[in-house]
């Protein structure tokens, strides 16, 4: 697959769910509104969309939600996927998660081919964290990264940077993971969905993060990447790498490999874009897959250049309506 700008699309983010046992201060509104069952994709649907996308390149493939462990037998789908890595049709299958559920599903996701995984973690004080989170309690968090190292997992922490909430505790961060042996990306909030609050107060540039943390550390540029949009240094003093992810203040898109698949079957070739097309209707129109795969060559045809994200300050709005738990974070 290749979008108009000659880029190879490889990279398949898949929402498996909107739902989330979590709802954190810049990703959701307290009081969700989730989709009604009879929307979102049945797992078997999911595993043949996704095989679809391998069979047509997809290369890596990471799940998403909201929290995609909340949803009932993921494994399965997740035991499906992997059997495209063990084939060596697919070279990696991921997986986004908030921890919460890790301590039950580690060793699992270990023997269906996950070797790798990214936990959403912003804060490591325990009242903070109640706070981001709302619902969230950390120990459980802990516990589920404890789970994961001992299953061999490899872990990467991802700490969304908010403005007058946690800029104070990178360092702590940092330190942390180098002792547990946990990379680090750090994330600019991203305007996306109504999340009741202003996103201007959240804002903080990494530009500014990054001054301030050459202060201890000696960050050393790396020529690195997983596929994603984050920019890597090499933290000396502990050996372990930190990514930036900076949709604000440094466009990402020159070298977009990835779209985005919905638990609903909506496939958005932009993160920061309206425009999507529709696969659930010619996933659900034929048994077979010519008229999806169709759609799919058309949808990646429309793939825009790049974003276009912007804090509105003036009308307090996000610059794309929907939440990031209905896209796949």
């Amino acid at each position: 697959m290749i979008d108009p700008f000659g880029r190879t699309i490889s990279y398949l983010r898949v929402s498996v769910t909107d739902r989330c046992d979590f709802r954190c201060v810049y990703c959701m509104a307290e009081d969700m509104t989730f989709l009604p069952k009879s929307e979102v994709l049945t797992l078997e649907e999911l595993d043949r969309l996704c095989t679809a996308f391998i069979e047509l390149g997809v290369r890596k493939l990471r799940l998403t939600g909201g929290e995609p462990l909340v949803r009932k037998n993921i494994m399965g789908l997740i035991e499906n996927l992997g059997a495209h890595v063990k084939s060596g049709a697919l070279e990696e299958l991921t997986l986004t998660t908030n921890g919460s559920q890790l301590s039950r599903f580690a060793e699992q996701l270990v023997a269906c081919g996950v070797r790798r995984i990214n936990v959403s973690l912003d804060t490591l004080d325990s009242d903070k964290f109640a706070e981001i989170t709302r619902w969230g309690r950390l120990q459980q968090v802990k516990d589920g990264l404890a789970a994961a190292k001992d299953a061999g997992l490899a872990v990467k922490i991802n700490a969304v940077a908010l403005k007058g909430v946690n800029e104070d505790e990178f360092d702590d961060l940092i330190a942390w993971c180098g002792d547990e042996g946990f990379g680090l990306t750090l994330i600019e909030t991203m305007p996306l969905g109504d999340i009741t609050g202003d996103r201007t107060d959240q804002y903080l540039p990494l530009s500014l993060v990054r001054k301030r943390l050459r202060k201890r550390w000696t960050l050393t540029d790396i020529d690195y990447t997983t596929g994603g949009p984050a920019r890597y240094v090499r933290i000396e003093e502990t050996g372990q790498k930190l990514g930036f992810i900076t949709p604000m203040t440094h466009n990402f898109c020159e070298s977009c490999n990835r779209v985005r698949l919905t638990c609903t079957g909506t496939l958005y070739m932009c993160l920061g874009q309206e425009d999507a097309a529709d696969l659930r209707t010619p996933l659900r129109q034929s048994e077979s897959n010519e008229p999806l795969i169709q759609a799919i060559h058309e949808a990646i045809g429309r793939k825009p250049k790049g974003h276009d994200f912007i804090i509105d300050r003036r009308h307090n709005r996000p610059a794309v309506s929907r939440h990031m738990s209905l896209t796949g974070g």
